[in-house]
């Protein structure tokens, strides 16, 4: 299910909201999870996206205590931004920095591994862009980074730990494999308008349903 729509912020930029309800079954999630989770539940994902900034939450239908926020801004530089999301002297002190190399860091889930998706032997027909090679965060041009800052909190005796770094490696790993598949797609996204982006999405959140429907059924 989704809903998405336009709406004028209170910071005078237009954004778009979009709210997506989406079913798992737990035979996808770890056993030491599938113990206390039902066999479905359902995740709540809302996104404000008011360009370079976007925000994105997601809560789940039986866990109440359990919320996962990211805020995202992107920047026309290779990922020299020391605080370009504005956290304070206190947050500094405690967030942990990661740097995700969309050619070089290797998939944690080799199954989700496709030659034609990985930076390091994609030649892009429209654009020319790559293959990417050793150094090219500080040799390649045009380049932007996306600045995530990911907060997860699972208040529950005796999990919270293990749930919380489980949620991040989790997301650390979807990020990488969502940010390798942008850059080897372009072809099929390169001089879309905004509107040709909207039904774009329309159509692969379609197919994406019809897959996993697939799968239940079998």
């Amino acid at each position: 299910m989704r809903r998405s729509r336009a709406w004028q912020g209170t910071l005078h930029r237009k954004t778009h909201i979009s709210i997506k309800v989406m079913e798992f079954s737990v035979c996808r999630l770890p056993y030491w999870i599938q113990a206390v989770c039902p066999r479905v539940f359902y995740v709540i994902e809302k996104s404000w996206n008011y360009y370079p900034f976007t925000i994105t939450e997601y809560t789940c239908s039986f866990v109440p205590k359990l919320s996962i926020t990211i805020k995202t801004k992107y920047e026309n530089n290779n990922g020299c931004s020391e605080n370009c999301l504005g956290l304070s002297e206190e947050e500094l002190q405690t967030r942990l920095l990661e740097e995700v190399d969309i050619a070089f860091d290797e998939l944690s889930n080799q199954n989700h591994y496709k030659k034609e998706e990985d930076p390091k032997f994609f030649k892009s027909v429209k654009t020319g862009r790559g293959p990417l090679i050793e150094g090219w965060r500080s040799m390649d041009e045009p380049i932007m980074c996306s600045y995530k800052l990911v907060n997860a909190s699972f208040e529950v005796w005796g999990l919270q730990t293990k749930v919380e770094d489980f949620i991040q490696r989790s997301i650390r790993d979807v990020l990488l494999l969502g940010h390798r598949q942008a850059f080897t797609w372009i072809d099929e996204w390169y001089g879309m308008t905004l509107a040709d982006v909207r039904a774009f999405e329309r159509q692969k959140q379609a197919e994406t349903n019809e897959k996993l429907k697939a799968t239940d059924d079998n």
